[in-house]
């Protein structure tokens, strides 16, 4: 995964939160969250720090206040994330993920369309 320690859940929500924000103290971030999700400030400050540790986020001192901004954009994480993933359950292969995806999931017959139309649009790339 990159030259980065992996996510854990946490981890990954509050820098799903901290993308969305763009740049963010500890504060705003904890205060992003909605009430149903009762996460303390201290969880989300720690979160932060071991995101910055790993390379995900840098943080800069605006005065006496920390404020952190993403270093590795959401594609990038995700990318990762799901490759080591297929590796690690899958042995590298993709096919049995997308499988399970579409038999266990409820895919509406829109995203049906949508995934013919990606099968098809990559078929006609490597007949070009």
């Amino acid at each position: 995964m990159g030259d980065r320690p992996g996510l854990s859940k946490g981890e990954l929500e509050v820098a799903r939160m901290l993308w969305q924000l763009k740049e963010a103290t500890v504060r705003q971030v904890h205060e992003a969250f909605p009430p149903e999700r009762e996460i303390d400030f201290a969880t989300v400050q720690t979160y932060l720090r071991r995101l910055e540790a790993k390379g995900y986020v840098t943080g800069r001192l605006d005065g006496r206040t920390r404020v952190y901004t993403a270093s590795v954009q959401p594609r990038t994480v995700i990318r990762e994330t799901i490759n080591d993933f297929v590796d690690r359950l899958f042995g590298g292969e993709a096919l049995p993920l997308v499988r399970h995806l579409i038999e266990e999931r409820d895919i509406s017959p829109d995203e049906l369309t949508e995934l013919r139309q990606l099968i098809d649009r990559l078929e006609g790339e490597r007949h070009e």
